[in-house]
């Protein structure tokens, strides 16, 4: 079975949002014939009432072509209330559930594919903490929790079918950045390799990327369509085509001269053809 997903990300609704970029999203969409297209997080700047209210806005568009998979980014994130209200872990996401529902980590059971989503943006918590004054607020971090309660649901699914995870952090260095999404990275990846995913879908980085971790699992990190693109780089968004044999990703990348999104790299990656099954992180007693 084969089948085509649209991949974009931190559009950055506010002051840092392209316009242009988005609208040619917009137009190209219908011609790709997804079966859903996945946005991985940081749609808005600030939080703000405004900027989700136009990125509500893109999804309904989006939508009269595919259904459309959302999840929070650090900036959908209103972080700085959690010391205010700490007895209250859901009032840093009210705004974002306000537009897009309360279900940070959906999942979309579609023909030949399972897209399943893990929250890793938490704003200031432990566990995204690090040495790095930089990362307050900005890093993620994918609990155990998460990563176990994935690999459930793709060990129950349907063999044939493509099984996605969908974060908001990059989970390979970006190269331009250097820099990991996540906090305790290497932990983070081996959880992905180990729980079953075949494709992992992210962004923040705002650099395209498309690579594997461990040669095992497809990792299509989309850039930015805002003006925040690393060392002025076009920007870029991704397609991701699969059959049974493989897992390709198409580069769509942003031409000033045509104002519009041209097709550009292709990577292609073998498919394993033989399932493997996750293992799941062991419950903390």
């Amino acid at each position: 079975m084969n089948g085509c997903i649209v991949h974009v990300s931190d559009t950055h609704f506010g002051g840092e949002a392209d316009l242009a970029l988005v609208e040619g999203v917009v137009e190209l969409v219908p011609d790709l014939e997804p079966c859903v297209t996945v946005i991985s997080g940081d749609l808005t700047v600030r939080a703000r009432h405004g900027e989700f209210q136009a990125a509500r806005a893109l999804v309904q568009e989006l939508e009269h072509t595919a259904p459309v998979f959302i999840i929070p980014g650090n900036h959908d994130v209103q972080w700085w209330l959690r010391p205010l209200i700490p007895y209250d872990r859901g009032a840093i996401y009210r705004k974002y559930a306000q537009y897009f529902g309360p279900n940070l980590t959906p999942t979309a059971s579609l023909p030949g594919v399972l897209v399943a989503a893990a929250n890793t943006a938490y704003g200031v918590t432990w566990g995204s903490l690090s040495f790095d004054p930089r990362d307050l607020a900005v890093k993620g971090h994918l609990p155990a929790k998460e990563i176990r309660r994935v690999g459930e649901l793709f060990q129950q699914t349907d063999p044939a079918q493509l099984r996605v995870l969908v974060v908001h952090h990059n989970v390979i260095r970006g190269e331009v950045s250097e820099r990991m999404g996540l906090v305790r990275w290497k932990r983070a990846q081996r959880q992905i390799v180990d729980c079953g995913a075949e494709l992992v879908l992210c962004g923040h980085d705002h650099q395209e990327c498309a690579e594997q971790l461990d040669r095992r699992v497809v990792v299509s990190c989309t850039g930015s369509l805002s003006t925040r693109s690393r060392s002025e780089r076009p920007s870029v968004f991704h397609r991701i085509c699969w059959d049974d044999e493989s897992i390709q990703i198409e580069q769509y990348r942003w031409s000033s001269d045509r104002r519009s999104f041209k097709r550009a790299d292709v990577h292609v990656f073998t498919r394993s053809r033989q399932r493997r099954e996750a293992k799941i992180p062991a419950r903390a007693s």
